[in-house]
C-alpha cells in the first residue's frame, strides 16, 4: 500500500535539550557497561567531585560567619575568579573536555543551530565537574544568607547559577574555538598568541596576589576582588556581598555582564560547533612539491630537514613522527600548552616572588629556586608522551603487523617529539636567564632542564604503554572520553610524581655543590638524564613488545 503526503506515520516529536541529556547518559551507561577499569575511574571521579564538593561549599559558607565582610568579598571575588578560571584552563592544559556526544556524529541530523547549542549545552552541564562545582559554591548563598538576610541569599544562589552557567559555556566555547583553529595549520600561530595573551594577562594578577599576600595588605587583595567583581570572572559570585553591603543596583547589572557573557560565548560557541561538525580539510599549497618530481617516492614521504635520515625503518618511523606532531591537533595542542606554562610559569616563580611591584630592591636570584623551575619545565615535557600511543587509535596496528620492535618504535617516538620539544628546553633558560640577569647560570639551568626532561620521557614510555587509554573520534583536540579525564590527570601525576622523585638527585646537587654546580651542572644533568632515557627506552621497548595486543585494544575507540 503507498502512503500518500496525507498520511502522516507518527507524531513529530520536537527535540529538546532533555533528549541530549538522555542520550548522553544512555551512551555513559553503555561506554560503562562490561569495563570494570572505566567503572573505577567513574567512581573514583565521583569520589574528587565529592570531596571538591565538600571542602569547597565549607570554605565558601565560612565567611558567614566572619565578623566584617572583608572575608565574604575576597572569597566572592578571589575564590569565584578562581573557579571561573580553572573552568577555562584546566579542559585546554589538564583534563580535557567530555565529549561523550560528538558533535561531528550529528552532522547529518535535521537539526538547527539553537537545538544543537542548547542540547549539547545541557548535556554539558550533566556531569560531575558541573555538579560538584554547582555544590561548592552553593556555600556562597549560605554566607550572603548569614550576612545579608533572605533577599541577599535568593539573589546569591540566582548568581551561582548563572555561575555554573558562565562556567560550562566558557569551557565549552574556547575548546571548541581552539579546536577549529588548530586543525589549520595556517592559524596555529593565531592560536599559540592568544593563548600567550591568556597567561600573560593571569600573569600580573599572580604578581599582585602574592605581593598582597606577603605584605598581609587585606584592603589590596579586597580591592582586587572588588574589581574582579565587575568582570565576567566573579560578577555573578559577587551579588550576595553587594546586597549585603547595600548596593542593591549593582544586582541587575551584574546579571547583565553575566547574561552578555553568556549570550557571546554561546553565539561564539555555536559559530566553532558547526565547523566542528563539518571538519575542515587542510590543504597544502603547490609550494612543497614543486621541487619533488626529481625525487623518489620514498624520499618525498621525509621533510625537507630530515632528508639526512637513513632511509631504514626507523627513519621512517622518526620521519613519520615529526609529521605527526606537526598536523596533528591533538599534539599541536600539547606543543602549543607546553610553550605557553612552561615559559611563563618559571617566570613568574622567579619573578612573582620579588616583589618588583612594591618598589622595593630586588633579591637576588636563587640558583635553588632556578633549578627547580628548569626540573619543573622538564617534568611538564615529558608529560606530552603519556598517551602517545592514543593519539595513533587503530592506526597502530599497521606497526603492530610490520614487527617493528619495541625499542625501535619508542626511540623513534622520543627522537620526533625531541625534535619540537628540544628546542624550547633549550631555550626556556636562557630567556629565564637573561630575565634575571644572570646568564651563567645558563650551562646549569640547561643541565638541570635535560636531566628532569629524560627522566621525565623515561617514565612517560612506561606510563604510555601500561596506561594508554583510546580518545574519541573528534576533530576537537581536547576532547576526551567518559572517565578518561580522571584517566588523564592521575597518570599525568603519577609521571610528574615519579619524575621528580628521580630528578630529586639534580635538586640535591644543585643545593650542596653551590658554584661547582654552574659549570658542572651541564654535563652532569645531560649523563644523568641521557642515562635515564637510555634506560627507559631499552626496558619499556621490552615491555611494549610483550604488550602489543593489548595496547592496541586499549587505544581503539569504543563506538
Amino acid at each position: 500500500m503507498a502512503v500518500t503526503p496525507s498520511q502522516h506515520i507518527g507524531p513529530q516529536h520536537r527535540v529538546g535539550p532533555q533528549h541530549f541529556v538522555g542520550l548522553k547518559m544512555r551512551v555513559m551507561r553503555n561506554g560503562l557497561r562490561g569495563q570494570r577499569w572505566r567503572i573505577a575511574l567513574f567512581v573514583i571521579g565521583l569520589v574528587f567531585g565529592a570531596w571538591f564538593s565538600v571542602v569547597g561549599f565549607v570554605l565558601f559558607s565560612a565567611t558567614g560567619f566572619a565578623r566584617t565582610s572583608t572575608s565574604m568579598v575576597l572569597v566572592s571575588g578571589l575564590g569565584g575568579a578562581a573557579v571561573v578560571a580553572g573552568w577555562l584552563l584546566m579542559p585546554l592544559v589538564f583534563f580535557g573536555v567530555d565529549e561523550t556526544l560528538d558533535p561531528a556524529r550529528f552532522a547529518l541530523l535535521p537539526l538547527d543551530r539553537r537545538t544543537l547549542v542548547s542540547g549539547m549545552f545541557a548535556a554539558a552541564l550533566a556531569g560531575v565537574p558541573a555538579f560538584a562545582t554547582l555544590a561548592a559554591t552553593s556555600g556562597l548563598a549560605v554566607a550572603a544568607l548569614l550576612r545579608g538576610g533572605v533577599a541577599a541569599g535568593v539573589l546569591q544562589a540566582v548568581g551561582v547559577i548563572a555561575g555554573l552557567l558562565l562556567c560550562v559555556s566558557l569551557s565549552r566555547a574556547t575548546t571548541s574555538a581552539f579546536s577549529a583553529m588548530l586543525r589549520s595549520r595556517r592559524v596555529r600561530d593565531l592560536a599559540a598568541i592568544l593563548l600567550a595573551v591568556l597567561a600573560a594577562l593571569l600573569g600580573p594578577l599572580q604578581i599582585g596576589l602574592l605581593a598582597a599576600a606577603r605584605t598581609a595588605d587585606w584592603k589590596v587583595l579586597a580591592g582586587v576582588a572588588r574589581v574582579l567583581g565587575w568582570t565576567p570572572l566573579a560578577a555573578p559570585y559577587t551579588l550576595g556581598v553587594d546586597v549585603a553591603e547595600g548596593r542593591w543596583w549593582a544586582v541587575p547589572v551584574k546579571l547583565l555582564i553575566t547574561a552578555g557573557t553568556i549570550a557571546a560565548l554561546l553565539w561564539w560557541w555555536s559559530v566553532t560547533l558547526e565547523s566542528a561538525m563539518v571538519g575542515t580539510a587542510t590543504t597544502t599549497s603547490g609550494r612543497g612539491t614543486r621541487d619533488t618530481p626529481h625525487r623518489s617516492p620514498t624520499d618525498r614521504l621525509y621533510p625537507r630537514l630530515l632528508r639526512g635520515l637513513p632511509r631504514t625503518r626507523g627513519g621512517a618511523l622518526v620521519a613519520l613522527q615529526v609529521r605527526y606532531w606537526w598536523r596533528d591537533t591533538r599534539r599541536r595542542a600539547n606543543l602549543i600548552t607546553f610553550a605557553v606554562v612552561g615559559m611563563f610559569v618559571p617566570l613568574m616563580v622567579n619573578i612573582g616572588s620579588r616583589g618588583l611591584i612594591e618598589g622595593t630592591a630586588a633579591v637576588p636570584p636563587s640558583l635553588t629556586t632556578v633549578t627547580a623551575s628548569m626540573v619543573f619545565v622538564g617534568v611538564l615535557g615529558g608529560v606530552g608522551l603519556a598517551n602517545q600511543f592514543g593519539y595513533d587509535g587503530t592506526a597502530y596496528a599497521a606497526n603492530i603487523i610490520a614487527g617493528v620492535p619495541g625499542s625501535t618504535e619508542l626511540r623513534a617516538r622520543v627522537a620526533g617529539f625531541a625534535l619540537y620539544l628540544g628546542p624550547l628546553v633549550v631555550t626556556i633558560p636562557v630567556v629565564l636567564a637573561l630575565v634575571l640577569h644572570r646568564p651563567g647560570w645558563i650551562p646549569s639551568m640547561w643541565g638541570a632542564s635535560a636531566a628532569a626532561f629524560g627522566c621525565g620521557v623515561a617514565i612517560n614510555l612506561f606510563v604510555s604503554v601500561l596506561g594508554a587509554f583510546s580518545l574519541p573520534e573528534t576533530t576537537n583536540p581536547f576532547a576526551v572520553n567518559t572517565g578518561a579525564g580522571v584517566t588523564k590527570s592521575l597518570f599525568s601525576f603519577a609521571a610528574m610524581l615519579c619524575t621528580l622523585l628521580l630528578s630529586v638527585p639534580v635538586f640535591a646537587m644543585s643545593t650542596l655543590a653551590g658554584n661547582v654546580w654552574v659549570w658542572a651542572g651541564l654535563p652532569a644533568g645531560v649523563v644523568y638524564g641521557g642515562t635515564a632515557l637510555w634506560l627507559g627506552t631499552r626496558f619499556a621497548g621490552r615491555l611494549l613488545d610483550r604488550r602489543m595486543p593489548e595496547l592496541l585494544s586499549a587505544i581503539t575507540p569504543r563506538r
